[in-house]
Parts: structure tokens; sequence; C-alpha cells
């Protein structure tokens, strides 16, 4: 995932966010929960995961979207069958 991982706080739980490097996610394909839109194979982006969470509670974001978290409104709601990231 490369270096530079940091925590935050966000809706009261402490976080850990680490950048993920294009390289490092070349071939994978990830849904972002800021926005429900996919993250493309080789795109840097976030990582994050509750202080407390394990491996299953990672989610992969863009970097805007993890900034902009706070001023969203409602979650976006991803239909029936589109596909989970």
């Amino acid at each position: 995932y490369g270096g530079g991982g940091r925590a935050e706080e966000w809706q009261g739980e402490d976080w850990s966010v680490r950048p993920v490097s294009g390289a490092s996610a070349a071939g994978k394909r990830y849904r972002c929960p800021g926005c429900d839109q996919e993250i493309p194979s080789g795109v840097p982006h976030l990582v994050a995961w509750p202080q407390y969470g394990g491996i299953d509670d990672r989610r992969h974001w863009h970097k805007a979207c993890w900034n902009a978290k706070d001023r969203r409104t409602t979650r976006v709601q991803r239909s029936r069958n589109a596909p989970r990231y």
C-alpha cells in the first residue's frame, strides 16, 4: 500500500488512512463508497478502515471523495444488482 499512513477521526471513530500508488493498484478495481463510482486499475487513491476494524472493513476511496466525506449529505445507494468492489 505504500507508506505515509496516518490516523484520522471520522464519525467518532479513529480511522487508519493510507495512500495507494497507481503501481500497487495495477490490475485491481475498487468502488469508492464516497461517490459509488469505480476506481480504475492503476489510479492512485486512499484505503481507509476503522482503527479497530479488520481487513474486511477496508474501503478504497478517491482522494477527493475522502477529503469531502464530511460535506456529503446522504449516502449514495447502489442499485441492488450493481457490482460491489
